[in-house]
């Protein structure tokens, strides 16, 4: 694949901080992929989160959906969010941002920002929507934003379904490979770095399942019990950056350093908060099976080659945590209603089909479920570019 259609680097004029945007690919003349902020965002980071999301859409694309893949795009914005001035910081960025916003890049939550305050600072920067580059290309945009806005209204026992969504995604992929497998779901044991929206979701459709929850991570060290832990009265203890207060720990839940979570005595780890997360230096302490990358880029490649020389499957983020993307795409488009077992239904039934399709590739070209995952991206490319334009 050819190099971004654009790559900016914005310095804010108060802080000096800087942020970025890569428009990888425009499909319709549009660009999909979320805004992150943590202290050490790069432009190469978000390069290849921008890659990754032209992935994402093209590995959604159905012919006999109305959800048309959009191209890929991502943000970025070096600061830490839990910092006093990280708001007024995002409000300058996004206003600095608006003309790209307002044309071809649709945004919304990512690593670090939720999707209230994504709105709430668009808003202030004077954006009808973050997402409001996509308007034209619906047959009823009023009715579509109503049922996008409907669909964040829904919960299900205290989460939205924003949330629940792509965690259902991940989940689906990680029950999809035990299932190829052969392996029950009863006596499974799992361990999460991340319990905020991507991981804690996951977290609570795989024990709800029956997989047993034995270790989670978040900012103040790893939670684990080898017997099992409440994901639900974790969840329940969550501040806004998915961090537990500890007051709820139960006896034998134990209280271990921050990257315990990696070597638990696990079948399948689920690295859901930062990228780079594996690397060749600690790839050693994985005893797990599976890896499922809710995160992005939580695996770097030689130690995803070390890993699956010893016989660890990585199922790879462009795949894995793609459900949330497209939830917002089916809804708005209309191949679903802002209803939760629908979009359960829908999520569980296309993330099923799309790593049977990945894994049977992988199989038989004989290699990793990363590289089959790219081949299947080559294939579907064309097709796109083809039928709904491809500006480069």
């Amino acid at each position: 694949m050819a190099a971004p259609l654009m790559s900016l680097v914005w310095t804010d004029h108060v802080t000096g901080r800087q942020g970025f945007l890569v428009v990888d690919r425009l499909v319709r003349g549009v660009a999909s992929g979320g805004l992150r902020m943590r202290p050490g965002c790069t432009l190469e980071e978000v390069t290849g989160l921008a890659r990754g999301m032209t992935m994402k859409e093209a590995l959604h694309y159905n012919p006999a959906g109305r959800y048309v893949p959009l191209g890929g795009a991502k943000g970025g914005i070096d600061c830490d969010p839990q910092d006093p001035g990280s708001y007024a910081l995002l409000v300058r960025y996004l206003r600095a941002m608006r003309p790209y916003i307002e044309s071809f890049w649709t945004t919304g939550e990512d690593l670090g920002l939720t999707q209230d305050l994504m709105d709430r600072a668009a808003a202030e920067a004077g954006l009808v929507s973050s997402v409001q580059a996509v308007y034209p290309l619906l047959d009823d945009e009023t009715a579509a934003r109503r049922r996008l806005a409907d669909a964040f209204e829904v919960e299900v026992d205290g989460i939205g379904l924003d949330e629940l969504a792509g965690g259902c995604g991940v989940a689906e992929s990680a029950l999809t490979a035990l299932d190829r497998a052969g392996v029950p779901y009863a006596g499974t044991r799992v361990a999460v770095q991340g319990l905020g929206t991507m991981g804690g979701a996951t977290a609570r459709f795989l024990a709800r399942a029956g997989l047993t929850v034995v270790a989670v991570a978040d900012v103040k060290g790893t939670i684990a019990n080898p017997a099992g832990l409440d994901v639900e009265a974790l969840l329940r203890a969550r501040d806004a950056y998915g961090t537990v207060d500890r007051a709820v720990l139960r006896p034998g839940d134990l209280e271990l350093p921050g990257d315990a979570w990696l070597a638990a005595d696990a079948e399948v780890l689920v690295p859901a908060a930062v990228s780079y997360a594996i690397d060749a230096a600690n790839e050693h302490l994985v005893t797990a099976r599976w890896i499922v990358e809710a995160a992005n880029m939580p695996v770097l490649p030689e130690a995803e080659e070390r890993l699956a020389a010893r016989g660890v499957t990585v199922l790879p983020d462009v795949v894995v945590n793609s459900g949330t993307n497209a939830w917002w795409w089916w809804t708005l488009f209309g191949d679903i209603g802002p209803d939760a077992d629908e979009a359960f239904a829908h999520t569980r039934r296309s993330m099923r089909a799309l790593v049977e399709l990945m894994l049977d590739r992988a199989d038989g070209d004989g290699t990793t479920p990363r590289a089959a995952a790219h081949a299947l991206v080559t294939d579907r490319l064309p097709v796109i570019a083809e039928r709904f334009g491809w500006y480069r």
